[in-house]
């Protein structure tokens, strides 16, 4: 029952960096789903992390229950931009991340403003690249301790805004 009420953190391409992700986030207070589209990429997955094989990995954002976070790092573009888009337009996620380049996600906002119908407010959204870019290590387990960091200062975030009692103002001063 417990692990029911933590927050999910759904990990889409279980590649190196997915791997290392899953693995790093396996040791904090959420729950952890893998989901891929190849079944050798689930293979050694961490024993306390629920795997998900499917065609349409989308479908899976659909399911998740409100605040969770969506880490996107498949091993298609397109088919991390249909997630991402999905992730973005649901509006109550926590955090949505994607692993690339500052031209992947260049390409990204025209197609989701495009073709998927996003919004730029929709688009802030977007934590791209995920494990921001101040460390230039891009060994699959630097990225995935630097996203691990990311993504629980989200979650945080999320439920100290859901647990707010009212709006609280932060930054500046409203003008009046």
């Amino acid at each position: 029952a417990e692990q029911a009420q933590q927050p999910h953190v759904y990990i889409f391409g279980g590649g190196h960096v997915g791997q290392a992700l899953a693995s790093a986030v396996a040791l904090l207070p959420v729950r952890v789903v893998v989901v891929e589209t190849r079944a050798e990429a689930l293979e050694g997955m961490p024993d306390t992390v629920e795997t998900s094989l499917t065609p349409m990995p989308e479908a899976m954002v659909r399911k998740a229950s409100a605040g969770a976070a969506f880490v996107v790092l498949t091993h298609d573009h397109a088919l991390d931009f249909l997630i991402v888009a999905e992730a973005l337009k649901r509006r109550d996620a926590a955090y949505v991340g994607m692993i690339g380049s500052k031209t992947k996600k260049a390409t990204f906002r025209n197609w989701f403003l495009k073709a998927a119908d996003g919004s730029e407010a929709q688009f802030a959204g977007l934590v791209s690249p995920i494990g921001g870019d101040a460390v230039k290590d891009k060994r699959p387990q630097v990225i995935a301790a630097l996203a691990a960091a990311e993504i629980m200062t989200a979650l945080a975030a999320h439920a100290g805004a859901r647990a707010a009692p009212h709006p609280v103002s932060r930054g500046k001063a409203m003008a009046g």
